[in-house]
């Protein structure tokens, strides 16, 4: 059994690589360790593990079930391991090589990530993100062991465990195919009630508020589909003549082209705040502090312009 070993960190190291790679040599290589340094290690783990961890199949080295299940919390261990090291070093953006993790949405990363990345790209090319989608009711203990960086949405169950800044109000519109009979400009509230519905069952916590805000006031919509992200929603709309209730900077992006025309909700809609949540563990963390101000800057930067 593993528990029974102090197991070497470059041992994991080593694990990590051939299930990226999924061969010894190219594992090798991108460590800079021999073939043979790297089958001996794998000779170890195997007997750690008790189990084969791999199983050759021509020039590949395959995982087992063992091996995929831990996968995750294997690279998890890694990234934490190498943040862990970054903390002997001045944090310089322009030249680590860190990886942040981010909890998100779908829709909060189809609308956040491209600004982002683009600040990311210039200031710090080397620096990694990866983006979690997590329940929300193990946001709070991910940000406080670490799990996560930071979380960026409409979380306000988090604002009595965590660090927080309101970026911006989020508002909601709805968004239909554009087609013949339809109001130039404003939906009424009966129009509005007599179309199809479509409702994107997301982790984000707004949805939820505005599908609870509508039952609060007997406002009934027909719900034709039920969906868990907002991704699919451009291709159903195009084939439909249903309509969907959607964060406004959430529109544009799902209507790229043009082809859906985009009305202010004919019923009043509770306000979202999309904030940005962090540990008081990591305040005054130097490498975090620069996360932190850098999609605070962004964000409401990009608020400011709308």
């Amino acid at each position: 059994m593993a528990d029974d070993y102090r197991i070497d960190l470059n041992l994991l190291r080593i694990f990590h690589a051939i299930l990226e790679e999924g061969s010894l040599t190219l594992a090798g290589n991108r460590l800079g360790l021999s073939q043979p340094a790297v089958s001996y290690a794998l000779g170890r783990l195997r007997g750690i593990f008790n189990d084969p961890l791999f199983v050759r199949t021509g020039n590949e080295m395959h995982p087992t079930s063992a091996s995929l299940a831990m996968r995750e919390p294997l690279q998890r261990a890694i990234t934490a391991t190498n943040n862990v090291l970054h903390f002997t070093q001045p944090f310089e953006p322009g030249q680590t090589t860190r990886t942040f993790l981010l909890a998100m949405s779908d829709i909060g990363a189809l609308v956040f990530l491209p600004k982002l990345c683009d600040r990311l790209s210039s200031e710090a090319p080397g620096i990694r993100l990866d983006i979690l989608s997590m329940p929300l009711d193990h946001v709070a203990e991910a940000l406080r062991n670490g799990e996560i960086d930071l979380a960026v949405g409409n979380m306000p169950n988090l604002k009595r465990s965590t660090r927080f800044v309101p970026l911006f109000h989020e508002e909601y519109v709805c968004m239909t195919r554009k087609r013949e009979n339809l109001p130039e400009r404003h939906l009424s509230r009966e129009q509005f009630l007599a179309m199809s519905h479509i409702l994107v069952k997301s982790a984000e916590n707004a949805h939820e508020q505005i599908e609870e805000h509508f039952l609060e006031r007997g406002i009934q919509r027909k719900i034709a589909l039920r969906i868990p992200h907002f991704t699919a929603v451009p291709e159903i709309l195009r084939r439909s003549d249903w309509i969907v209730t959607v964060p406004r900077r959430v529109a544009p992006v799902l209507s790229q082209n043009d082809e859906f025309v985009v009305y202010k909700l004919p019923v009043t809609p509770p306000q979202v705040t999309v904030t940005a949540h962090w540990h008081e563990n990591f305040e005054f963390n130097e490498a975090h502090r620069w996360l932190r101000q850098l999609v605070i800057d962004t964000l409401r930067e990009d608020d400011e312009h709308e």
